[in-house]
């Protein structure tokens, strides 16, 4: 008699970093390895996720299509979108894409005076955080993002990105 015994195979987190940008000063792929980790730890979710890198034209011209904005902004996030009917795991380790303006990210910090691994980690972060459902568009929403971002800054030894506009 033939028994089948069902085993689950957990699938593993997934990560590609996309560099499609003239900036040399990108963090490498194991700081964005930390950062994910910091909101997602791999132990605990299973998930997909890509981040891309890239100069403000394509930033613009994303932004144009995806949210009617015409500038390049410093991160886009975009939810993966999956077909209905698949299980429940499947749709929750599918987290999306990513897209990062290295230019606007450095030129921010600079202005902003903070160091720029910071606003990257800040940014990735924020945007991992938009995959995941957080929206900062109410005020009480933008309560709740906030201060999970700056509780996970603070984990990673990052200061407070917002406490100068408070």
């Amino acid at each position: 008699m033939t028994r089948w015994v069902r085993t689950e195979v957990p699938m593993r987190a997934e990560f590609e970093i996309q560099r499609a940008t003239t900036s040399v000063n990108t963090p490498d792929d194991e700081q964005f390895e930390c950062w994910i980790n910091a909101v997602v730890p791999v132990r605990d979710c299973r998930f997909s996720l890509t981040i891309r890198i890239v100069d403000e034209q394509e930033a613009q011209r994303f932004n144009l299509e995806y949210r009617n904005r015409d500038y390049a902004t410093n991160v886009l996030s975009f939810p993966a979108e999956l077909p209905e009917g698949l299980p429940a795991e499947v749709r929750q380790s599918q987290l999306g894409d990513l897209l990062i303006c290295a230019p606007v990210v450095e030129r921010e910090a600079s202005e902003q005076k903070k160091l720029e691994d910071d606003h990257w980690a800040h940014l990735t972060i924020h945007g991992i955080l938009h995959l995941m459902g957080y929206d900062h568009e109410q005020p009480d929403e933008a309560v709740v993002m906030e201060s999970l971002e700056t509780e996970i800054l603070k984990n990673i030894g990052v200061s407070d990105p917002y406490l100068d506009s408070r």
